[in-house]
Protein backbone atom coordinates (compact mmCIF):
# COMPACT_ATOMS: atom_id res chain seq x y z
CA UNK A 1 0.00 0.00 0.00
CA UNK A 2 2.87 2.37 0.37
CA UNK A 3 3.48 2.75 -3.12
CA UNK A 4 -0.43 4.12 -3.54
CA UNK A 5 0.86 6.87 -1.02
CA UNK A 6 1.93 10.51 -3.42
CA UNK A 7 5.90 10.34 -2.92
CA UNK A 8 6.05 7.13 -3.79
CA UNK A 9 3.22 6.96 -6.28
CA UNK A 10 4.67 10.28 -8.36
CA UNK A 11 8.09 7.90 -9.03
CA UNK A 12 6.43 4.68 -10.04
CA UNK A 13 6.92 4.20 -13.96
CA UNK A 14 3.54 4.75 -15.94
CA UNK A 15 3.76 0.63 -16.25
CA UNK A 16 4.12 0.03 -12.36
CA UNK A 17 0.88 2.33 -11.96
CA UNK A 18 -0.93 0.94 -14.49
CA UNK A 19 -0.56 -2.48 -12.86
CA UNK A 20 -1.56 -0.47 -9.43
CA UNK A 21 -4.43 -0.02 -10.93
CA UNK A 22 -5.63 -3.40 -12.36
CA UNK A 23 -4.87 -4.77 -9.49
CA UNK A 24 -7.67 -2.51 -7.73
CA UNK A 25 -9.63 -3.15 -10.12
CA UNK A 26 -10.06 -6.43 -8.94
CA UNK A 27 -11.82 -5.56 -5.81
CA UNK A 28 -13.82 -2.80 -6.68
CA UNK A 29 -17.45 -2.85 -6.88
CA UNK A 30 -19.92 -4.86 -9.76
CA UNK A 31 -19.80 -2.79 -12.52
CA UNK A 32 -17.04 -0.62 -12.06
CA UNK A 33 -14.29 -0.52 -15.03
CA UNK A 34 -10.76 1.10 -15.24
CA UNK A 35 -10.30 3.19 -18.06
CA UNK A 36 -6.68 3.74 -18.31
CA UNK A 37 -4.19 6.70 -16.78
CA UNK A 38 -5.14 9.75 -17.44
CA UNK A 39 -2.76 13.51 -15.89
CA UNK A 40 -4.37 16.72 -14.88
CA UNK A 41 -2.29 19.69 -13.93
CA UNK A 42 -3.63 22.86 -12.28
CA UNK A 43 -2.61 25.17 -9.50
CA UNK A 44 0.75 24.31 -10.19
CA UNK A 45 0.28 20.61 -9.11
CA UNK A 46 0.26 17.92 -11.46
CA UNK A 47 -0.97 13.97 -10.92
CA UNK A 48 -0.92 11.12 -13.60
CA UNK A 49 -4.02 9.15 -12.00
CA UNK A 50 -5.98 6.02 -12.63
CA UNK A 51 -9.65 6.58 -14.15
CA UNK A 52 -12.57 4.33 -13.48
CA UNK A 53 -16.39 4.72 -14.35
CA UNK A 54 -19.33 3.53 -12.61
CA UNK A 55 -22.84 3.91 -14.32
CA UNK A 56 -21.66 6.41 -16.43
CA UNK A 57 -19.87 8.57 -13.79
CA UNK A 58 -16.07 8.78 -13.73
CA UNK A 59 -13.95 8.33 -10.45
CA UNK A 60 -10.25 8.88 -10.18
CA UNK A 61 -7.31 7.29 -8.00
CA UNK A 62 -6.35 9.84 -5.78
CA UNK A 63 -2.62 8.88 -3.67
CA UNK A 64 -2.67 9.22 0.08
CA UNK A 65 -0.50 11.70 2.11
CA UNK A 66 0.29 13.07 4.90
CA UNK A 67 -0.36 16.49 5.35
CA UNK A 68 -1.19 19.89 7.53
CA UNK A 69 -4.81 21.41 7.02
CA UNK A 70 -6.64 24.17 8.18
CA UNK A 71 -5.81 27.83 8.09
CA UNK A 72 -4.51 30.54 10.70
CA UNK A 73 -2.29 32.44 8.79
CA UNK A 74 -1.17 33.94 5.41
CA UNK A 75 1.85 31.88 3.84
CA UNK A 76 3.00 34.59 1.61
CA UNK A 77 0.85 36.71 2.06
CA UNK A 78 -1.91 38.58 -0.13
CA UNK A 79 -0.86 40.64 -2.90
CA UNK A 80 -1.69 44.71 -3.41
CA UNK A 81 -5.22 44.21 -5.29
CA UNK A 82 -6.51 41.65 -2.91
CA UNK A 83 -5.15 43.14 0.33
CA UNK A 84 -6.98 46.80 -0.89
CA UNK A 85 -10.30 44.76 -1.93
CA UNK A 86 -10.35 42.68 1.29
CA UNK A 87 -9.63 45.80 4.07
CA UNK A 88 -12.34 47.72 1.92
CA UNK A 89 -15.10 44.85 2.14
CA UNK A 90 -13.99 44.03 5.52
CA UNK A 91 -14.34 47.35 6.97
CA UNK A 92 -17.72 48.04 5.48
CA UNK A 93 -18.85 45.04 7.62
CA UNK A 94 -17.49 46.65 10.49
CA UNK A 95 -14.12 44.00 10.55
CA UNK A 96 -11.50 45.26 12.05
CA UNK A 97 -9.02 42.57 12.15
CA UNK A 98 -9.28 40.86 8.94
CA UNK A 99 -6.83 37.77 9.53
CA UNK A 100 -8.43 36.91 12.82
CA UNK A 101 -12.17 37.41 10.90
CA UNK A 102 -10.40 34.94 8.10
CA UNK A 103 -8.99 32.63 10.86
CA UNK A 104 -12.64 32.66 12.53
CA UNK A 105 -13.84 30.99 9.11
CA UNK A 106 -11.21 28.69 8.51
CA UNK A 107 -10.91 25.07 9.56
CA UNK A 108 -7.93 24.70 12.54
CA UNK A 109 -4.72 23.95 11.56
CA UNK A 110 -3.97 20.00 12.38
CA UNK A 111 -1.83 17.31 10.72
CA UNK A 112 -3.78 14.54 8.90
CA UNK A 113 -2.94 11.30 7.83
CA UNK A 114 -5.13 10.81 4.57
CA UNK A 115 -5.37 7.32 2.79
CA UNK A 116 -5.79 6.56 -0.94
CA UNK A 117 -9.03 6.31 -2.31
CA UNK A 118 -10.81 6.43 -5.43
CA UNK A 119 -12.97 9.61 -5.61
CA UNK A 120 -16.49 10.74 -7.76
CA UNK A 121 -15.16 13.68 -10.22
CA UNK A 122 -18.57 15.27 -10.14
CA UNK A 123 -20.96 15.71 -7.33
CA UNK A 124 -24.74 14.13 -6.87
CA UNK A 125 -27.56 16.32 -5.92
CA UNK A 126 -29.03 15.25 -2.13
CA UNK A 127 -32.17 17.32 -2.72
CA UNK A 128 -33.15 16.60 -5.95
CA UNK A 129 -34.15 13.77 -7.60
CA UNK A 130 -34.32 13.89 -12.21
CA UNK A 131 -37.91 11.93 -13.15
CA UNK A 132 -39.74 11.65 -16.65
CA UNK A 133 -42.58 13.73 -16.88
CA UNK A 134 -44.51 10.77 -17.01
CA UNK A 135 -43.35 9.70 -13.16
CA UNK A 136 -43.80 13.64 -12.22
CA UNK A 137 -47.09 13.28 -13.33
CA UNK A 138 -47.76 10.76 -11.29
CA UNK A 139 -47.09 12.76 -7.86
CA UNK A 140 -50.38 14.24 -8.18
CA UNK A 141 -48.89 17.52 -7.50
CA UNK A 142 -52.06 19.99 -7.94
CA UNK A 143 -49.45 22.97 -9.32
CA UNK A 144 -47.18 21.05 -11.74
CA UNK A 145 -49.36 20.27 -14.91
CA UNK A 146 -50.03 24.14 -15.11
CA UNK A 147 -46.21 24.96 -14.33
CA UNK A 148 -44.95 22.20 -17.21
CA UNK A 149 -47.54 23.52 -19.65
CA UNK A 150 -46.42 27.80 -18.52
CA UNK A 151 -42.34 26.76 -18.85
CA UNK A 152 -42.44 25.50 -22.35
CA UNK A 153 -44.13 28.33 -23.59
CA UNK A 154 -42.39 30.64 -21.82
CA UNK A 155 -38.79 30.43 -22.87
CA UNK A 156 -37.52 30.60 -19.60
CA UNK A 157 -34.64 28.70 -19.01
CA UNK A 158 -35.51 27.07 -15.19
CA UNK A 159 -38.06 27.53 -12.81
CA UNK A 160 -38.30 26.37 -9.16
CA UNK A 161 -41.44 26.09 -6.94
CA UNK A 162 -39.39 26.16 -3.69
CA UNK A 163 -38.93 22.30 -2.33
CA UNK A 164 -41.17 21.15 -4.72
CA UNK A 165 -40.04 20.53 -8.66
CA UNK A 166 -37.52 22.26 -10.56
CA UNK A 167 -38.24 22.51 -14.51
CA UNK A 168 -35.22 23.27 -16.09
CA UNK A 169 -34.18 24.01 -20.40
CA UNK A 170 -31.41 21.83 -21.80
CA UNK A 171 -30.39 21.53 -25.53
CA UNK A 172 -34.75 21.90 -27.01
CA UNK A 173 -35.41 19.77 -23.66
CA UNK A 174 -37.44 20.21 -20.25
CA UNK A 175 -35.73 18.63 -17.80
CA UNK A 176 -37.66 17.98 -14.24
CA UNK A 177 -36.37 17.37 -11.07
CA UNK A 178 -38.41 16.73 -7.92
CA UNK A 179 -37.58 17.38 -4.33
CA UNK A 180 -36.40 14.40 -2.67
CA UNK A 181 -38.72 15.13 0.71
CA UNK A 182 -38.51 12.87 3.63
CA UNK A 183 -34.55 11.12 3.05
CA UNK A 184 -32.29 11.80 5.79
CA UNK A 185 -28.30 11.53 6.60
CA UNK A 186 -28.34 8.38 7.65
CA UNK A 187 -30.30 6.80 4.58
CA UNK A 188 -27.49 8.21 2.17
CA UNK A 189 -25.07 6.67 4.44
CA UNK A 190 -26.55 3.46 4.64
CA UNK A 191 -27.73 2.72 0.48
CA UNK A 192 -24.20 4.07 -0.39
CA UNK A 193 -22.40 1.51 2.00
CA UNK A 194 -24.49 -1.53 1.09
CA UNK A 195 -23.47 -0.55 -2.39
CA UNK A 196 -19.87 -0.38 -1.64
CA UNK A 197 -18.99 3.10 -1.24
CA UNK A 198 -18.65 5.86 1.72
CA UNK A 199 -18.51 9.36 1.68
CA UNK A 200 -16.04 12.26 2.00
CA UNK A 201 -14.81 13.01 5.40
CA UNK A 202 -14.03 17.02 5.86
CA UNK A 203 -10.19 16.34 5.96
CA UNK A 204 -10.42 14.28 2.77
CA UNK A 205 -12.18 17.11 1.42
CA UNK A 206 -10.04 19.68 1.88
CA UNK A 207 -6.80 17.58 0.85
CA UNK A 208 -8.93 16.60 -2.47
CA UNK A 209 -9.53 20.63 -2.98
CA UNK A 210 -6.19 21.75 -2.12
CA UNK A 211 -3.55 18.95 -2.28
CA UNK A 212 -2.32 19.65 1.03
CA UNK A 213 -1.24 23.70 -0.04
CA UNK A 214 -1.18 25.78 2.73
CA UNK A 215 -2.61 28.61 1.51
CA UNK A 216 -5.76 30.27 0.98
CA UNK A 217 -6.90 29.42 -2.00
CA UNK A 218 -5.53 25.83 -4.06
CA UNK A 219 -3.59 28.69 -6.24
CA UNK A 220 -2.18 30.74 -3.92
CA UNK A 221 -3.20 33.77 -1.22
CA UNK A 222 -4.11 36.14 -3.42
CA UNK A 223 -7.51 36.44 -5.43
CA UNK A 224 -7.51 36.00 -8.87
CA UNK A 225 -9.49 38.54 -10.34
CA UNK A 226 -9.41 37.07 -14.12
CA UNK A 227 -11.69 34.19 -13.55
CA UNK A 228 -14.95 33.92 -14.69
CA UNK A 229 -17.31 32.87 -12.16
CA UNK A 230 -20.85 31.75 -11.46
CA UNK A 231 -23.70 34.40 -11.00
CA UNK A 232 -21.16 37.27 -11.61
CA UNK A 233 -19.63 36.59 -15.11
CA UNK A 234 -16.14 38.10 -15.79
CA UNK A 235 -14.36 39.82 -13.03
CA UNK A 236 -12.48 42.93 -13.88
CA UNK A 237 -9.06 42.19 -15.66
CA UNK A 238 -11.06 40.08 -17.76
CA UNK A 239 -10.14 40.45 -20.95
CA UNK A 240 -6.29 39.42 -19.79
CA UNK A 241 -4.85 35.75 -20.41
CA UNK A 242 -6.39 33.73 -17.18
CA UNK A 243 -3.25 31.82 -16.01
CA UNK A 244 -5.39 29.10 -13.97
CA UNK A 245 -7.48 28.43 -16.57
CA UNK A 246 -4.74 27.69 -19.55
CA UNK A 247 -7.13 30.35 -21.78
CA UNK A 248 -5.25 32.43 -24.15
CA UNK A 249 -6.03 36.15 -24.84
CA UNK A 250 -8.83 36.36 -27.49
CA UNK A 251 -8.03 40.28 -27.93
CA UNK A 252 -11.76 40.66 -27.35
CA UNK A 253 -12.98 42.68 -24.30
CA UNK A 254 -15.24 40.74 -21.99
CA UNK A 255 -17.37 41.65 -19.38
CA UNK A 256 -19.80 40.40 -17.22
CA UNK A 257 -23.15 40.88 -19.88
CA UNK A 258 -21.13 39.14 -22.84
CA UNK A 259 -19.71 35.80 -22.15
CA UNK A 260 -18.60 33.59 -24.55
CA UNK A 261 -20.45 30.03 -23.77
CA UNK A 262 -16.55 28.72 -24.82
CA UNK A 263 -15.71 29.57 -21.56
CA UNK A 264 -16.27 27.29 -18.85
CA UNK A 265 -16.87 28.96 -14.89
CA UNK A 266 -12.54 29.10 -13.34
CA UNK A 267 -13.93 27.57 -10.35
CA UNK A 268 -15.35 24.46 -11.82
CA UNK A 269 -12.69 23.14 -13.81
CA UNK A 270 -11.12 19.74 -13.03
CA UNK A 271 -7.94 20.05 -10.57
CA UNK A 272 -4.92 18.67 -10.67
CA UNK A 273 -7.00 15.28 -9.09
CA UNK A 274 -9.16 15.41 -12.18
CA UNK A 275 -12.03 16.32 -9.74
CA UNK A 276 -14.96 18.68 -10.12
CA UNK A 277 -16.21 20.86 -7.77
CA UNK A 278 -19.31 22.96 -7.55
CA UNK A 279 -17.78 26.23 -7.41
CA UNK A 280 -21.02 28.45 -6.30
CA UNK A 281 -21.15 29.86 -2.84
CA UNK A 282 -25.08 28.70 -3.01
CA UNK A 283 -24.48 24.85 -2.81
CA UNK A 284 -23.13 23.02 -0.23
CA UNK A 285 -20.99 19.61 -0.57
CA UNK A 286 -21.70 17.22 2.21
CA UNK A 287 -18.47 16.09 4.17
CA UNK A 288 -18.57 14.27 7.72
CA UNK A 289 -17.13 15.44 10.56
CA UNK A 290 -14.94 12.58 13.09
CA UNK A 291 -18.89 12.04 14.87
CA UNK A 292 -20.22 10.90 11.25
CA UNK A 293 -22.28 14.30 11.52
CA UNK A 294 -22.89 16.59 8.37
CA UNK A 295 -20.09 19.10 7.77
CA UNK A 296 -21.19 21.00 4.60
CA UNK A 297 -18.23 22.40 2.99
CA UNK A 298 -17.47 24.77 -0.49
CA UNK A 299 -19.98 27.36 0.17
CA UNK A 300 -22.45 29.35 3.12
CA UNK A 301 -25.55 29.17 0.86
CA UNK A 302 -25.08 32.67 -0.71
CA UNK A 303 -25.07 34.16 2.57
CA UNK A 304 -22.04 36.51 1.94
CA UNK A 305 -22.64 37.09 -1.81
CA UNK A 306 -26.16 37.82 -1.72
CA UNK A 307 -25.24 40.54 1.38
CA UNK A 308 -23.18 42.38 -1.89
CA UNK A 309 -19.85 41.10 -0.70
CA UNK A 310 -18.55 41.15 -3.73
CA UNK A 311 -15.86 38.35 -5.48
CA UNK A 312 -13.33 37.90 -3.18
CA UNK A 313 -15.50 37.24 0.00
CA UNK A 314 -18.67 36.54 -1.37
CA UNK A 315 -16.82 33.74 -3.03
CA UNK A 316 -14.45 32.92 0.07
CA UNK A 317 -16.44 29.98 0.89
CA UNK A 318 -16.33 28.20 -2.67
CA UNK A 319 -12.71 29.08 -3.36
CA UNK A 320 -11.22 29.14 0.00
CA UNK A 321 -9.50 25.57 0.95
CA UNK A 322 -10.31 25.14 4.15
CA UNK A 323 -13.92 27.34 4.52
CA UNK A 324 -16.42 26.61 7.34
CA UNK A 325 -19.98 28.01 7.06
CA UNK A 326 -20.06 28.70 11.05
CA UNK A 327 -24.02 29.39 10.32
CA UNK A 328 -24.75 25.80 8.76
CA UNK A 329 -26.51 24.88 12.06
CA UNK A 330 -29.00 27.10 11.74
CA UNK A 331 -30.57 25.45 8.67
CA UNK A 332 -33.07 22.90 9.35
CA UNK A 333 -32.13 19.07 7.19
CA UNK A 334 -35.12 20.62 4.51
CA UNK A 335 -33.28 23.75 3.87
CA UNK A 336 -30.11 22.51 3.85
CA UNK A 337 -30.82 19.52 1.29
CA UNK A 338 -31.89 22.25 -1.10
CA UNK A 339 -28.24 23.43 -1.87
CA UNK A 340 -26.66 20.27 -0.60
CA UNK A 341 -24.37 17.49 -2.76
CA UNK A 342 -22.40 14.88 -2.22
CA UNK A 343 -19.75 12.78 -3.74
CA UNK A 344 -19.07 9.14 -3.41
CA UNK A 345 -15.23 7.20 -2.37
CA UNK A 346 -13.50 3.87 -1.93
CA UNK A 347 -11.00 4.19 0.62
CA UNK A 348 -8.32 1.95 -0.53
CA UNK A 349 -7.49 1.06 3.06
CA UNK A 350 -10.35 -0.88 3.24
CA UNK A 351 -8.59 -3.36 1.21
CA UNK A 352 -6.05 -5.92 0.87
CA UNK A 353 -3.46 -5.64 -1.94
CA UNK A 354 -0.24 -6.12 -0.66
Amino acid sequence: MEALMRDVWQGLSEQEKQEWMQRIALQLPEGMQYEGLQTFERYGQRTQTGVFTHDEQRFVFVPGDQVTLGWEKWHHGMDEQTTADLHETASSYGIKDVQSFLAGQMSPVREVNIGPMLVECETISLGWIEVTEEEAFAQEHDDFPKALAEFKESGLNEYELHLEFKLIQDKGEVRILWFNEGIELEDIVREETAAGFSLLTEDEWEYIYGGGCRTLFPWGDSFDYTMRLRHLGYLHNADKANPLSGDEDTGTEASSSVEPNHRPYDLELPNFFGIQFAGDPYKYELTLDADGEAMPKGGDGGTLIHGGAGPLLGFLPAASVFYRDVNVDELDWEELMDTLYYRRVIRLTDMKMD
